[in-house]
C-alpha cells in the first residue's frame, strides 16, 4: 500500500509504463498534485509532472541505505535512458552520482546558483545587475546560501520577502529572487520557481517631496550622518538617480562636469544609465564641497574601497530621529530637486534635461553641450536655493518659517 505524503494526503499508486516521447510531451499532472511515472524500459528512470505543467527526467537509486534523486532534465526520452543506464553502472561500481556531481558543480546550493545566474546571464544582459546582486547578497544570501536551491519553498521565499521592512524594497527583493530562480528551472537546475505566486506588496506612484520647513532639519541631520549623509545631500544638490551617485567616480569629473557614461563598465564598477544614453551635470560649488574630489576611484567609498549601501535605512533612521511619520526615500531628494528647478521657473523640458529623464527622442551630444551654459546656470541656482533654505535664508536673506 502506497505511504501516505508528508502533508497526509493519501499518496498516489505507482504509475509504471513503458514512455513513448508523445506520453512524455502530453502527460498532465491530476488533483493538483505532482505525478511520478516511472519508465518499465529502464529501471530507475521516473518522469516527474507538476501540476504547473513543467516535466523533468530523474533517475532514483540507493545508495548506503539512501534514495538519491539525480536530476536529468528535460531530454530526449532516448537521451534520458542512456544516460540512467550510465549512471546504474556508476552505482553499481559503488559511486554515488549525485554527491559526485555536487562535488563538481560546488554543490546545488543557492549560492551556486546565484553565482552562476549573475555569470552566466545577469552580467551579459542586465545592465542594472549590481544592485539586484546587492539585495541578494543582503537579503537572500544569508539565509539560504547553503541549502539546496531545490529544497527552498513558495514559504521560504515568503518568509524572506516578509523580513524586508520596506514595501517596494520588498518587492525589489522578491523580483531578484524570481529571476534567478526562472534561469535555474529554464537550465533545468530546478523543477519550479518558488517565487512564483509570492504575493508582491501594493504600491502607488510616490509624490513626496521635501518642504521648506523640513530641509533645515534634514540637511542637518544629514550633515550629522557621515558618508551616508554625504551622498543624500550630493542626491539633493545634483537630482541624479541614487545608484548612479553611489557610483561616482573621479575619472567622470572633468572641469566640473560629472560625465555619466551611458554603457557599464565592469572595470570601474559603473552601471551605466537608466536610459544608456551619456549624460553631463555640472557640479555646483555647494556639491564640490561634499563630495571632496580627488584624482581617481570611487568619490564615496568604504574603507575598502566598495560603493556605500543602505541609504533607505539611514533615511529610516534619520526620520525617525526627528518624528517624520511620512518616510522619506533616496529617490524623494532626486524628486524634491526636480520640484525645485520648476520651482525657479526653469521650466519641464529643462528639469527632464538635467535629470537625463527624457520624454521622447534622444539628445545627441551637440545638444548635450548646447545647454551646457544653461544647464549650468540651472544647477548653480538650485544648489544656491536648496542651502539657502537649508541654512534658513531666503534669497533676501530673511529666516524661513516654515510650518513642520
Amino acid at each position: 500500500m502506497p505511504r501516505p505524503t508528508r502533508y497526509g494526503l493519501p499518496a498516489r499508486p505507482a504509475c509504471k509504463r513503458n514512455l513513448t516521447e508523445l506520453f512524455v510531451r502530453r502527460v498532465k499532472a491530476e488533483g493538483g498534485m505532482p505525478m511520478n511515472v516511472w519508465d518499465a524500459n529502464t529501471r530507475g528512470l521516473v518522469l516527474k509532472v507538476q501540476p504547473s505543467g513543467h516535466r523533468a527526467f530523474y533517475f532514483q537509486y540507493t545508495h548506503r541505505g539512501h534514495k538519491q534523486w539525480y536530476h536529468l532534465g528535460l531530454v530526449p526520452l532516448s537521451d534520458a535512458r542512456r544516460m540512467a543506464l550510465k549512471l546504474r553502472v556508476a552505482v553499481a561500481e559503488g559511486r554515488d552520482p549525485h554527491a559526485e556531481r555536487q562535488a563538481d558543480r560546488g554543490a546545488d546550493t543557492f549560492a551556486e546558483l546565484a553565482r552562476r545566474y549573475l555569470e552566466e546571464h545577469a552580467k551579459r544582459r542586465n545592465k542594472s545587475w549590481p544592485q539586484a546582486d546587492r539585495l541578494v547578497r543582503t537579503y537572500l544570501l544569508p539565509r539560504w546560501a547553503r541549502l539546496d536551491a531545490r529544497s527552498i519553498t513558495r514559504a521560504d521565499v515568503r518568509a524572506a520577502v516578509n523580513k524586508v521592512a520596506a514595501p517596494v524594497l520588498a518587492n525589489q527583493v522578491l523580483a531578484a529572487a524570481s529571476a534567478i530562480f526562472s534561469w535555474g528551472v529554464k537550465q533545468d537546475v530546478l523543477p519550479l520557481n518558488p517565487a512564483a505566486g509570492v504575493e508582491r506588496n501594493a504600491t502607488r506612484s510616490r509624490e513626496r517631496v521635501l518642504s521648506d520647513g523640513e530641509l533645515p532639519l534634514f540637511w542637518r541631520a544629514f550633515g550629522d550622518a557621515g558618508i551616508r549623509g554625504r551622498i543624500l545631500q550630493c542626491i539633493l544638490l545634483l537630482g541624479q538617480r541614487p545608484g548612479e551617485v553611489i557610483s561616482m567616480r573621479a575619472e567622470h569629473v572633468k572641469d566640473g562636469w560629472w560625465e555619466l557614461p551611458g554603457k557599464p563598465d565592469a572595470a570601474l564598477r559603473w552601471p551605466g544609465t537608466k536610459n544608456g544614453q551619456t549624460h553631463r551635470v555640472w557640479l555646483p560649488q555647494a556639491a564640490r564641497d561634499i563630495m571632496r574630489l580627488q584624482e581617481r576611484g570611487l568619490l564615496f567609498a568604504t574603507s575598502r574601497g566598495n560603493p556605500i549601501v543602505h541609504l533607505d535605512a539611514t533615511l529610516r533612521q534619520i526620520c525617525s530621529a526627528l518624528g517624520v511619520e511620512e518616510k522619506l526615500t533616496p529617490h524623494d531628494l532626486r524628486r524634491t530637486f526636480s520640484t525645485t528647478v520648476t520651482r525657479l521657473g526653469f521650466g519641464r523640458e529643462a528639469m527632464n534635461r538635467v535629470t537625463n529623464h527624457k520624454e521622447g527622442g534622444i539628445a545627441d551630444v551637440y545638444d548635450r553641450h548646447r545647454y551646457a551654459d544653461e544647464n549650468r546656470r540651472i544647477m548653480e541656482a538650485v544648489a544656491r536655493h536648496v542651502v539657502d533654505i537649508a541654512e534658513g535664508r531666503h534669497d533676501d536673506g530673511a529666516v524661513i518659517r516654515g510650518r513642520f
